[in-house]
């Protein structure tokens, strides 16, 4: 009998009881079942596969009998749906799609700054986006939100200060504040799609997702991504074929 199936089967299944126990430093001896469960609390691709994965830790023990010396020998062979299958969740668990990879083309809004707070207006206006990247020597030192500005403004119009002159005479960089960024979460570039997915999920609070190098402040964007980008992502996970939640 041909066993082509089972021995694919077999080879994802080991890429991905390895990943598992890579990832999070189980014993070498963990139980398949017990460390998908585990898993399932820290990694999306496992929780959304958990059921999969268990049924599959079953069945590996059902198509394998290990003959001693021999090594392993197959008594069953799985059909190509679940062979497809298996080897699809090994790749979204070892192979995910990075961030970068799939957003990274998106033209960033941006302002330097050594420049007026005019510029950030007019840029605001013409981009139509709610999150400016302020630049400094080529790094990224902050950044501007839209709602932020627009307080900023209206401090000064309220106090009866000249307001033209607060936005030509001020700079960009002037008016970065720390605070503003625990509205931003930030990620590294080796960051995936799927995780960009969860961050909104658990923080609905945040403005965006910034994608850096090494995900910290001082380096340059290679992403960025709002809420609005959410549908996108979702429909991206879902054309990659992944389960809805």
């Amino acid at each position: 009998m041909d066993y082509a199936n089972a021995a694919r089967f077999l080879k994802s299944y080991n890429k991905i009881e390895s990943q598992l126990k890579s990832l999070y430093n189980e014993r070498p001896t963990q139980n398949f079942t017990d460390l998908v469960k585990r898993c399932s609390d820290r990694n999306i691709t496992v929780r959304r596969y958990e059921a999969e994965l268990i049924d599959y830790g079953k069945l590996r023990n059902a198509i394998v009998h290990r003959a001693g010396a021999a090594g392993e020998t197959f008594i069953a062979n799985p059909g190509d749906e679940v062979v497809a299958n298996i080897e699809y969740i090994e790749r979204q668990l070892c192979r995910p799609p990075l961030v970068t990879d799939v957003f990274r083309a998106r033209k960033l809004s941006a302002v330097f700054a050594d420049k007026p707070l005019l510029t950030a207006v007019q840029t605001f206006g013409e981009s139509e986006k709610k999150t400016l990247v302020v630049y400094d020597h080529g790094k990224m030192a902050g950044v501007i939100n839209s709602y932020f500005l627009l307080r900023l403004i209206h401090a000064r119009a309220a106090a009866g200060e000249d307001v033209t002159a607060f936005l030509t005479r001020t700079t960009c960089g002037q008016v970065l504040d720390e605070k503003l960024l625990e509205k931003y979460y930030l990620l590294s570039g080796s960051a995936t799609v799927f995780e960009v997915f969860e961050a909104f999920e658990v923080r609905k609070d945040i403005y965006a997702v910034i994608v850096t190098e090494n995900g910290v402040l001082g380096e340059k964007v290679l992403a960025l991504l709002t809420p609005s980008d959410f549908p996108a992502i979702n429909h991206y996970i879902e054309t990659y074929n992944a389960k809805t939640f």
